[in-house]
């Protein structure tokens, strides 16, 4: 018997049936979490995440071993899809003071509802919501196409779609969205001090491409690195107000 995880759902006024839930997975599974089975990796951390706790304190006798690379990775994923759902609302509802997006299309995010709910809410909150787009046009976009093996025109379907979806956003204070015309070499989405860096592979879809999760520490520097280039992408672009 998982004793911490039992405790841990006590204090957060959770059931099993409720995790479950919030991680698509059957409620067997939790139950059998409960029982002393160890999750998969993503699943601890989304377990934890909810249970606004660590992995560690849950899952004290699994070796995190490899975390002493940096105090900044708080996980990694094997692929965009593998994050669930629930990771990335928990990692947007949690930001303060502000929220971006440096995508070439992001349709994933613009198409679920619930997640633009969540920034509506932050920026009627007073959260600075500022979300990048690639040009349709440019010819990193024609290039980011061709490279992921699904064509130039694709890509540029799938933006003008996720500035379709986005367009209700842009009436709202304090969101802004805009277009880039940059080599994209990663997606970078934060939430004040966080990112969920989704690492952009030669041929192969963002989605299948691994997705880092990190947090900035005064030790560590790597997320800075992000921060640093998605001001630099921001300070070079336009409104996407002005084409769409």
């Amino acid at each position: 018997m998982n004793e911490n995880l039992r405790h841990a759902l006590i204090r957060a006024r959770l059931q099993p049936v409720d995790i479950a839930a919030r991680l698509a997975v059957d409620p067997k599974t939790v139950a059998r979490w409960i029982s002393g089975r160890i999750p998969h990796p993503r699943h601890r951390f989304a377990v934890a995440d909810l249970l606004g706790t660590h992995e560690n304190d849950l899952w004290p006798d699994v070796s995190y071993g490899r975390r002493h690379i940096t105090g900044e990775i708080k996980a990694v994923y094997p692929h965009r899809w593998a994050v669930p759902a629930e990771v990335w609302r928990s990692f947007f509802q949690a930001s303060e003071k502000e929220i971006g997006i440096l995508v070439y299309s992001g349709l994933f995010l613009a198409e679920d509802a619930g997640l633009l709910r969540i920034l509506t809410e932050r920026a009627q909150a007073g959260v600075r919501v500022r979300i990048l787009l690639g040009d349709p046009d440019s010819p990193q976009v024609a290039a980011r196409g061709a490279e992921e093996g699904t064509g130039s025109d694709v890509m540029a379907a799938r933006i003008h779609n996720a500035l379709a979806l986005y367009r209700p956003l842009q009436d709202i204070e304090g969101i802004e969205i805009r277009r880039h015309r940059t080599v994209l070499y990663n997606s970078i989405y934060r939430a004040d001090d966080s990112l969920l860096v989704n690492l952009h592979v030669y041929g192969t879809r963002a989605s299948e491409a691994p997705v880092i999760y990190l947090t900035r520490t005064e030790a560590d520097n790597a997320a800075l690195t992000y921060l640093d280039s998605f001001e630099r992408v921001w300070s070079s672009t336009e409104s996407a107000g002005q084409t769409t």
